[in-house]
């Protein structure tokens, strides 16, 4: 195995990043994602009950919960990102994944401020609306180059021998 791929499959700091075999940045990932899905489900139920407010508010938190999560998830994966050695397609993958997933962070903190302001005992608004659907959109394709990394390039994932062990 070259060294370039053996350094993609170590930890920077496996205290912070997870041991050799276990990183982190693929578990923090859920929090996020499974919020920002759940805001989108809580938003369009909104338009569908009497009294909406509850569910514009918890569309609310959730999206705040799922920033958090995300600047979590995008400390350790910047760890993980400098294990993999510049100049590979590898690297600029992993850049791409990285730029996407700070663009839709950056957008639902963009929503969860304009929610504040909005009035949360109505139905949510169709310009958040919109823009959750957007931002999940966006972080499915993220999601596609996170996936790319880790099973097409085998970054921060046992090597074959580990594994055949």
């Amino acid at each position: 195995m070259t060294s370039d791929l053996q350094q993609a499959k170590q930890p920077v700091s496996a205290v912070l990043a997870g041991p050799y075999g276990h990183p982190v940045h693929p578990i923090l990932v859920t929090v996020p994602i499974g919020a920002w899905v759940a805001s989108l489900v809580f938003d369009l139920a909104s338009y569908l009950v009497a009294d909406p407010g509850f569910l514009a508010r918890g569309s609310l938190w959730l999206i705040g919960l799922g920033v958090v999560g995300a600047l979590a998830a995008a400390l350790v994966g910047f760890l993980d990102l400098l294990a993999i050695p510049t100049g590979t397609l590898a690297f600029r993958t992993g850049l791409v994944h990285a730029g996407l997933n700070l663009a839709v962070t950056a957008g639902y903190l963009g929503g969860f401020l304009w929610r504040r302001t909005s009035d949360l005992s109505t139905s949510v608004g169709w310009g958040p609306l919109a823009l959750s659907g957007a931002c999940l959109a966006a972080l499915a394709v993220a999601g596609y180059w996170g996936g790319t990394l880790a099973f097409r390039y085998g970054v921060r994932v046992a090597d074959e021998a580990t594994q055949a062990s």
